[in-house]
């Protein structure tokens, strides 16, 4: 199978790849994942890379494209993937559309996870990740044992650039003009799922969908 998760950022594409690779056996395929990596390690890319995101705008679509066209050529992929933060433009998804008939291969499905503005704002701005082992908590619906220390670690906690306020609805700005319009882009294998509810409800929807329709 091969699907495509969308919604803005916050919306729970993460956690709902998790889950799907958990159950399903396929590799949860994420640039923010890949990028944010690069950041750490020092890499070409990781510079590049980590002006835009600290900004909360995005990386450009060529340095995407090329960096998916890669991974998705490796042995991991051959029996489908959830790709989770990508594309997230037109030109992206282009990109991918080329990537995909080169290989003879096709998307099964589309699932965007919807939730409000503001529900975003609160997920996202209560993040905090350990600064060592990069263990994601939130203050309020996933607090640490002790207060800014990582229970696996016990590294200290930060709160990332691109999860403070400011930039989050500046992120939220670009989703509305740059990726939303990827619905209307994949309607013809376009599915909606209500995020604003428990992960293992909204995970129920989505195993549905992937049954259904790859």
């Amino acid at each position: 199978m091969r699907v495509v998760l969308l919604g803005a950022p916050g919306s729970g594409k993460g956690t709902q790849g998790e889950r799907i690779t958990k159950k399903y056996g396929i590799p949860q395929l994420s640039t923010g994942d890949i990028l944010r990596k690069a950041i750490r390690e020092g890499t070409e890319l990781g510079a590049k890379a980590k002006g835009f995101i600290n900004k909360g705008e995005l990386v450009p679509d060529l340095v995407i494209v090329g960096l998916m066209a890669a991974r998705l050529a490796e042995a991991d992929c051959r029996n489908g993937y959830i790709l989770d933060g990508f594309p997230r433009t037109i030109g992206q998804a282009k990109g991918l559309d080329e990537i995909l008939n080169k290989m003879k291969f096709r998307l099964d499905a589309a699932i965007c996870i919807n939730v409000s503005e503001e529900s975003v704002v609160l997920r996202l701005g209560g993040r905090r990740q350990c600064s060592k082992c990069s263990t994601i908590y939130h203050v309020e619906f996933q607090p640490p044992k002790k207060t800014g220390i990582c229970d696996k670690c016990g590294s200290e906690l930060y709160q990332r650039d691109d999860d403070k306020e400011e930039t989050i609805r500046n992120r939220l700005k670009i989703y509305r003009s740059e990726t939303a319009p990827l619905m209307d882009y994949y309607k013809d294998i376009l599915h909606d799922v209500d995020g604003a509810r428990d992960p293992a409800e909204v995970f129920k929807d989505v195993s549905s969908l992937i049954e259904k329709f790859c």
